[in-house]
């Protein structure tokens, strides 16, 4: 299984460490992670060392190619709302995962074709990301 993880990079590195975390469990579940950068910590707001055209391309290839998106929504970030829109378009998987009490957009939760996952901690999420993959 190929997972594209979408979170935060130019809104924010608040979470990567959460991130990390999940990436690991999504490999320790057998999946193969497309994003992995996602969850890099020397990944700093200003992202790759790649033109803006490189990251796009790249990244619309790695939507195309998944088998479900995980993106983590707790930071708002335009670049995670663009991928969940995308995946969406092309009729994949999502799971929109994000910690209690960020105050997330009205207007994607209201989409009935995303999954949202809401949790208090980040052994919780996991708890759930590998519910989500056995099943």
């Amino acid at each position: 299984m190929k997972i594209y993880f979408a979170g935060a990079i130019r809104g924010g590195r608040e979470k990567v460490y959460d991130y990390q975390k999940m990436v690991q469990q999504f490999e320790k579940c057998g999946a193969e992670v497309l994003t992995k950068h996602v969850a890099d910590p020397n990944l700093s707001v200003k992202g790759e060392n790649m033109s803006f055209k490189e990251i796009y391309e790249r990244d619309i290839k790695w939507l195309k190619e998944c088998d479900i998106v995980f993106a983590d929504i707790t930071l708002p970030s335009l670049g995670v709302g663009y991928e969940i829109s995308y995946a969406e378009n092309l009729g994949k998987d999502i799971y929109a995962i994000y910690e209690k009490g960020a105050n997330v957009s009205g207007f994607l939760r209201g989409d009935e074709k995303i999954n949202f996952l809401a949790y208090e901690s980040v052994d919780e999420v996991i708890n759930k990301i590998n519910d989500i993959m056995k099943g």
